[in-house]
């Protein structure tokens, strides 16, 4: 190739990349990242306030998943903390409770039972774990939140979530009040509702 060719090719090459360059920027420029769904959240309404919980899916996804659809059901809506100990958990999730008879209150569920999903999460405080029978395969719908460090329930129950907020809630229905089964004199009806936003 001659020089004066030459000297055209890489002219006319040159020329072409510059023009080139800035379109392709400008493309990138166009491309919008799409928004991540944050993970759901639970709100628990009570007349003492708020407690909200994130879930562990990647540790419990059947449990999350059967909390979350009895949410959206109203399952919980109107039941109460049936079972209230300071300095160590409260426990609700029971339909017993909607009705007076405090008899069958903690022997209540959604008539189906859950496969076990003990995992390495610990029981400390704030954790939102499932109750369950003798079977370790028996949850179905009630559910406690530890009150104070307890590692010695660590793989004999299923952790799900966590309190991230309303901790001086759980705090004060644990000291209500109770009886000889720790049914607090005080009824405490909750109403559950899902978070589900857009990611930013």
């Amino acid at each position: 190739m001659r020089r004066s060719n030459l000297w055209m090719f890489f002219s006319t090459f040159s020329l072409a990349m510059v023009l080139f360059l800035p379109v392709t920027s400008c493309a990138q420029k166009e491309v919008k990242k799409e928004k991540a769904p944050k993970p759901p959240r639970a709100v628990i309404e009570t007349k003492y306030g708020e407690i909200e919980i994130r879930f562990f899916p990647e540790y419990a996804p059947e449990h999350v998943k059967n909390f979350i659809r009895l949410a959206k059901e109203g399952f919980y809506d109107g039941t109460i903390f049936h079972r209230v100990i300071p300095g160590f958990i409260i426990q609700g999730g029971d339909p017993n409770t909607k009705g007076e008879d405090r008899a069958t209150y903690g022997f209540g569920g959604p008539g189906y039972r859950l496969k076990a999903e003990f995992n390495s999460l610990s029981h400390r405080r704030g954790i939102v774990s499932m109750a369950r029978g003798r079977d370790p395969d028996s949850a179905g719908s009630q559910f406690f939140i530890v009150v104070k460090d307890s590692p010695f329930l660590d793989r004999k129950y299923t952790v799900f979530g966590e309190v991230v907020r309303g901790m001086d809630v759980v705090d004060r229905i644990s000291t209500l009040p109770r009886d000889a089964r720790d049914i607090p004199l005080e009824r405490v009806e909750i109403r559950v509702r899902i978070i589900e936003e857009e990611g930013v």
